[in-house]
């Protein structure tokens, strides 16, 4: 199991006097890169607090790479389809560049209609699964060197090759799914790494879809078997009564920003099956709150890497068991900065007896 750094925060939590909005990103990124990481995923934000420090993902992956020497820098992820697939090859070809060759770039469908007032036309939100598959296909190419057929304000074709060259060759690409299923065998299909998450899924409904990008990677002759990350909010503690205490009310306000960005856009969250079911004008205070608590509850136990060792490393073998390769550990969503920094000697305790092969028999289920 490898293991990565994640960041996500709510821009919400930060003061707008406040000097050190990145603190936290760029001490635990050097950190990360001097502790056997594999890699650092910066966002693209949504027109909400979610993701505010990094409207731009690479931009922040620019600093990220510039201060770091060994980890990869990934975005996780940029929405295809408010964007010119030439735009994203040159501006990730810098941070390939200055990394000396570390980018891996996590692209997704998008599903936040206000998002797409980007891209300057209304229809690219209804179109916006084939905008996402052709982007894709054309974001290989340019970042291969081939040339690109586009046409100019005076009805002119020309050919345009993206600047700067990247370092690499081909572009390390991951393609960001919620529940469906078609993602993940789409993926396998193109030969692209999965990045996915437990929002609206349980690890066990998660692993049939891993066994179906398996076999559409198989079934397209791609060589090795792909990467499969799975985002997960993390801390680790000196035990399980501990970590509830701190992470409770941070992350109960965290999921709180999250309810009222998919309340606003329940037409098309990805991760709910019947958006149409849910009555928005029932949801009194009293409700939302017990919303928040079973929420939280359920990402303590099941669906997040919170806890002491054993509680951890428990998580670590069920997500290994469905298929996972890497768990990118989302470690910015509302606990106090240093104590976050502080808790990483922990969190490498738990990756490095992950990858020990005693490990289970020293710790099995809590």
């Amino acid at each position: 199991m490898q293991f990565s750094l994640f960041f996500f925060a709510n821009h919400d939590s930060k003061s707008d006097q406040d000097k050190d909005k990145y603190h936290l990103i760029l001490e635990s990124a050097k950190w990360a890169d001097q502790n056997g990481y594999v890699r650092l995923w910066t966002p693209e934000r949504h027109f909400h607090s979610f993701g505010g420090l990094s409207p731009n993902p690479s931009v922040l992956a620019a600093a990220l790479a510039a201060t770091t020497r060994n980890i990869q820098i990934c975005a996780g992820s940029v929405v295809l389809p408010l964007h010119d697939p030439i735009r994203v090859a040159e501006e990730w070809a810098v941070v390939d560049n200055i990394s000396n060759g570390r980018v891996g770039l996590g692209v997704a469908c998008g599903w936040v209609p206000n998002d797409f007032v980007i891209s300057g036309k209304q229809k690219d939100f209804e179109s916006r699964k084939d905008i996402f598959a052709e982007h894709t296909s054309t974001l290989r190419k340019l970042w291969r060197g081939e040339p690109h057929r586009v046409t100019n304000p005076k009805g002119e074709e020309i050919t345009v090759q993206t600047l700067p060259r990247p370092i690499q060759k081909e572009l390390p690409i991951w393609i960001t799914a919620a529940a469906n299923p078609d993602t993940f065998r789409q993926a396998g299909e193109i030969g692209a790494n999965m990045l996915t998450h437990l929002l609206g899924q349980t690890l066990q409904q998660l692993a049939p879809k891993i066994e179906i990008y398996r076999d559409a990677w198989d079934k397209a002759g791609h060589p090795g078997d792909g990467i499969v990350t799975l985002m997960l909010h993390t801390f680790v503690g000196d035990s399980d009564d501990a970590v509830h205490e701190i992470v409770r009310d941070p992350m109960k306000k965290y999921l709180a920003g999250s309810l009222t960005l998919a309340a606003a856009n329940l037409a098309s969250v990805p991760f709910l099956q019947r958006p149409e079911t849910i009555d928005l004008g029932a949801l009194t205070d009293d409700i939302v709150d017990e919303t928040l608590e079973f929420s939280f509850e359920k990402y303590f136990h099941v669906a997040g890497l919170f806890g002491s060792y054993e509680k951890c490393l428990d998580m670590v073998d069920q997500v290994e068991q469905v298929g996972v390769d890497e768990i990118a550990c989302l470690i910015d969503f509302g606990v106090d900065e240093d104590i976050v920094l502080r808790s990483l000697e922990k969190l490498n305790v738990v990756r490095i007896l992950a990858g020990s092969d005693d490990q289970p028999r020293q710790y099995g289920a809590s």
